[in-house]
């Protein structure tokens, strides 16, 4: 293999979204518009969770820990995804690339965990709610938000080594708008289908184990609601869960949908719509859901507010 004849790629060219100016220069307005949204929004619930002590319990914690991994993981994707929407010409180093995919795959990862770890808390507090505060220590919470993170760059480091120590030497078009696994695996010079079982392995890891156990602790909650007697007291439960579940099926479905899929099975158009959702969607929409539908998130944003307006006039 060392005495084939191949030319080393040093950079990556990421395919247009179109070839229209006007579009692009609407797509750029669009996206950057998003992209605002999901910095107030996720920066928004980081602040009112530090600045009211109503809101320094564990579910508000892993909420706070949630948001700043979604902002995150969508900060090493969209700043050179608008970038590239100006230039005619978008490129990547080979570097540059293996560190986007990394933490892109590693902070979502991280996000899949602690959706795992916070239906764990709703369970506690549902099913145990007299344990709830000896269980549901700060120190515990601390050391679930670090173990997510952890497990996450340790199975992502290991994978993303082993896809860019794979060689590269001919077509080097990104038939996305980011360094996506699948997409930059069918570049590769060689057969690539153990790194492909590679990725599913982790993809099973992180997206499947977690959704199971996700799926045990609503089974149980869900047990332990309908034996509530009070009406009043299920909506209550149930409602705290819904915010939660929502999260948790769109956040599942849609990467499931790009990482456990057989290649055969891939299209470049298909994938960057799906990827669009996961990049953009549910980092937007998870501040809503949970702000949207929390009274005491709503209560808390109301008093900041209402301290904005009211205190010059007083």
């Amino acid at each position: 293999m060392g005495s084939v004849n191949q030319t080393m790629v040093t950079e990556f060219i990421f395919m247009s979204f179109t070839n229209a100016c006007e579009l692009q220069i609407g797509l750029f307005l669009l996206f950057s518009l998003l992209y605002s949204i999901i910095f107030l929004g996720n920066i928004s619930i980081i602040v009112l969770v530090q600045i009211d002590s109503r809101l320094h319990k564990p579910m508000y914690f892993f909420l706070c820990s949630l948001s700043f991994f979604e902002f995150c993981y969508t900060c090493s994707v969209v700043p050179k995804m608008l970038a590239n929407l100006l230039v005619t010409n978008p490129t990547i180093s080979f570097i540059g690339c293996s560190l986007q995919m990394f933490f892109f795959i590693s902070l979502g990862s991280a996000d899949c965990f602690l959706l795992a770890v916070m239906s764990y808390d709703r369970y506690v507090a549902i099913c145990s709610p007299l344990r709830y505060s000896t269980i549901m220590s700060m120190q515990l919470c601390f050391k679930f938000v670090a173990a997510s993170l952890v497990l996450s760059f340790l199975l992502c480091m290991t994978l993303v080594i082993l896809i860019f120590h794979l060689p590269f030497c001919g077509d080097n078009h990104i038939q996305h708008f980011f360094c996506e696994i699948p997409v930059v695996l069918t570049l590769a010079c060689i057969d690539t289908s153990v790194h492909e079982v590679a990725v599913f392995i982790v993809g099973v890891l992180v997206l499947i184990i977690p959704f199971l156990l996700i799926s045990i602790s609503y089974t149980l909650i869900i047990s332990s609601v309908l034996g509530i007697r009070s009406t009043q007291g299920r909506r209550k439960a149930f409602s705290t869960c819904t915010s939660h579940l929502t999260v948790v099926l769109l956040q599942y479905g849609v990467v499931s949908f790009t990482y456990l899929r057989p290649k055969s099975l891939h299209s470049p158009e298909q994938d960057r719509l799906v990827s669009l959702v996961y990049v953009f969607g549910t980092p937007l929409l998870n501040p809503l859901i949970y702000t949207l539908r929390n009274k005491e998130m709503k209560a808390a944003l109301r008093k900041v507010l209402s301290r904005k307006w009211w205190s010059p006039l007083m």
